[in-house]
């Protein structure tokens, strides 16, 4: 490997090189989701589409302690490859991959043995809980596959090759729109299809993605370095931004569809779900652009480079803007067309979710510096300020906005509580963000 790769080459040929594959593979991630909505939506009903979003805490959970390990372990790896440490980068990989199967196996034995328990805690109703239930049983047999495939797929853009993790999402799209088709559309089986059809999905990219990782000429591959606990600290320290992510989205779908569900009942969480896809859609754009630009800036933080990682933030603050203004245009000004994708023929979902949709537009133009900050936060090292941002627009603010603001605006108010949530992050983000670069130039000069 050649380590120089992210202290030589130009910062743009970089974005394209990391953030691109990135975007589109945070994208197709978002749209592994909406394709189950899309078909359970269509081809079952409503209640099932429901059902499958009510789910979601818990594939956030799978998603949440993959990311957490994933984003941890690369951060790490990353700032120790900069600084030419080799030996203990294999240690740290090594240690991740232990961590993730111990965890992905818990998991597993938890989903299946207390599916319906987690369904009734989740918010499922007498309606909705067989539906929820089986979801939670099924995906839950693919957490070990699903989190070894994010951790090895981060890990190969550490390799700098971050067209392996691109191609491994690809086949994993294509995989879950053709399992979606047979095992929902043909066979019938509803939401035990739809979670058959990502598990599967998702673990058929580790196919891809294991090769990098499973070479021995490589610095990072599976067979070297050894268990090492005093990694395990900073690995996951660098990673909580990401699991606090995963435990807002939780919290978010949690929140919205208790409050939807007692506004309005499945109709309601119908609603909100459809909307939700949307809203997910765009935020993986942005995740995207944060995990691109991470191995960036992490190496270079590392090597002292500091005018380099100003470099990559401004270039990401130039697309980030770009992508806002479109997402917000866009989903203000068609988002009936867009609702209709997943909802046909039910006027009051449609005028719930049309209505929430131009509220929730507005989170669009500030969310994507709230998720870059986070991500920029964890690459150098500033993991408490990462977990910050990614608590504050996940958790708190939204905790607080979901409280207040009903009380103030009724059901719109439940719909304020995102934006609310970002601007109160961006200007914590902010500031924090300011204090970060008088300590990279303080270092830049030492």
């Amino acid at each position: 490997m050649n380590e120089n790769i992210f202290i030589k080459d130009k910062i743009s040929k970089l974005f394209i090189q990391f953030s691109t594959p990135a975007i589109i593979c945070m994208l197709i991630s978002g749209l592994q989701i909406i394709i189950d909505g899309i078909f359970v939506g269509n081809v079952v009903g409503s209640n099932a589409m429901a059902s499958v979003n009510i789910s979601q805490p818990f594939m956030q959970v799978i998603i949440g302690f993959s990311m957490i390990l994933s984003i941890g372990a690369q951060s790490f790896i990353g700032r120790t490859l900069g600084e030419g440490d080799n030996q203990k980068a294999k240690n740290i990989f090594k240690t991740a991959i232990i961590l993730t199967l111990i965890i992905g196996s818990i998991v597993t034995l938890s989903g299946i043995i207390f599916s319906k328990e987690i369904a009734l805690l989740l918010g499922a109703n007498e309606v909705l809980l067989n539906y929820t239930s089986t979801y939670i049983k099924t995906i839950a047999i693919f957490a070990i596959p699903m989190s070894l495939m994010f951790l090895f797929g981060f890990i190969d853009r550490i390799l700098e090759r971050p067209e392996i993790y691109f191609k491994g999402m690809i086949l994993s799209l294509l995989m879950n729109i053709m399992l979606n088709y047979v095992l929902i559309y043909k066979f019938k089986l509803e939401t035990l299809g739809a979670a058959v059809a990502t598990g599967l999905s998702y673990s058929s990219a580790l196919i891809m993605v294991i090769w990098p990782v499973i070479n021995k000429k490589n610095v990072l591959n599976i067979f070297d370095g050894k268990f090492d606990k005093s990694t395990i600290k900073t690995t996951l320290y660098n990673g909580s931004s990401e699991g606090i992510t995963a435990i807002a989205t939780a919290t978010t779908s949690y929140i919205f569809n208790t409050a939807f569900m007692q506004i309005a009942g499945e109709a309601g969480v119908a609603a909100f779900t459809a909307i939700n896809y949307v809203l997910q859609f765009q935020v993986c754009v942005m995740f995207g652009i944060s995990d691109g630009i991470v191995p960036i800036v992490s190496y270079n933080y590392g090597s002292g480079v500091i005018e380099r990682v100003n470099e990559v933030l401004k270039l990401s603050a130039k697309v980030i803007i770009s992508i806002a203004v479109v997402s917000f245009l866009v989903l203000y000004m068609y988002n009936e067309s867009i609702i209709e994708m997943f909802v046909k023929g039910d006027k009051n979902i449609l005028n719930l979710a049309s209505n929430g949709a131009k509220i929730l537009s507005t989170a669009f133009l500030l969310n994507g510096f709230n998720i870059v900050y986070s991500g920029y936060f964890t690459a150098i090292g500033f993991a408490k300020e990462s977990a910050i941002v990614s608590a504050s627009r996940g958790i708190i603010f939204i905790f607080i906005g979901a409280i207040l603001l009903p009380r103030i605006f009724g059901v719109n108010g439940v719909w304020m509580s995102i934006p609310f949530a970002e601007v109160c992050t961006f200007i914590i983000g902010t500031y924090m963000f300011i204090k970060s670069k008088l300590v990279a130039k303080t270092l830049s000069t030492v």
